[in-house]
C-alpha cells in the first residue's frame, strides 16, 4: 500500500514539473533563453537542437542573442527560427543573430492566461487519472475495506495538496503574465 501511495506522489511530482515546464515557454515580454528549447535546426541533413550550436544570451531585458559556434550554420538557424512559429522575427548580421522580444498588447496578455489555464487543467486531469490508477491498484489488493478506505483517503489527500500547488503556480503565472 505504500509503494502504490510513494508511486502517486511520485507521478503526481512529475506532472507538477512537468507544467513548469510548459509554463516557462509562455513568455511574459521579456527575454528568456528557454523559448528557443523547442527550435530545430537542419544541421548536415539532421535536425539539431538550436542550444547544441549556439550560445544564447540575454543582451537586455527584451532581447536574445544567438551566437553560433560555426557562423556557416546561421543561415539554417535563422530557418529554424523561423519554422518554429515561435512568433519572433530572427535579425541576422552576420555574426549573431537577435530576437527582439515585443511588447505585450492586453489582448495577448489575455490569449496568454487562457494558455496558462488550460495547461493547468490538463495538468489536473492528469492527477485525476494518477488518482484513479492508485485507486484501481488499492482495490486489487486484498486487504480490508477499512484498509482500502484509509489508502483511497490518502491518495485524495495527495491530490488535493496537487491540486493546490498547480492553483498557486496558474496564480503566480498569471501574475506575471498580467504585469505590466
Amino acid at each position: 500500500m505504500d509503494d502504490i501511495l510513494l508511486e502517486a506522489e511520485m507521478r503526481m511530482s512529475s506532472a507538477i514539473e512537468n507544467l513548469e515546464k510548459r509554463f516557462v515557454n509562455v513568455r511574459a515580454g521579456r527575454a528568456n533563453p528557454s523559448i528557443l528549447d523547442n527550435v530545430m535546426v537542419s544541421y548536415y541533413g539532421s535536425d539539431t537542437p538550436l542550444k547544441q550550436l549556439a550560445t544564447i544570451s540575454i543582451p537586455e531585458a527584451r532581447q536574445l542573442c544567438i551566437k553560433p559556434f560555426d557562423k556557416s550554420t546561421l543561415g539554417a538557424i535563422e530557418k529554424g527560427i523561423y519554422e518554429a512559429k515561435i512568433g519572433l522575427t530572427p535579425n541576422n548580421n552576420g555574426e549573431v543573430i537577435i530576437l527582439n522580444i515585443p511588447v505585450l498588447t492586453e489582448e495577448t496578455r489575455k490569449e496568454y492566461v487562457k494558455q496558462v489555464k488550460t495547461m493547468a487543467e490538463e495538468c489536473k486531469i492528469s492527477l485525476r487519472n494518477i488518482r484513479q490508477d492508485s485507486n484501481n491498484d488499492i482495490k486489487k489488493l486484498q486487504i480490508p475495506e477499512d484498509d482500502m478506505k484509509l489508502a483511497s483517503e490518502e491518495v485524495q489527500e495527495l491530490i488535493n495538496k496537487f491540486n493546490k500547488i498547480v492553483d498557486i503556480k496558474l496564480k503566480e503565472k498569471e501574475q506575471e503574465l498580467m504585469n505590466i
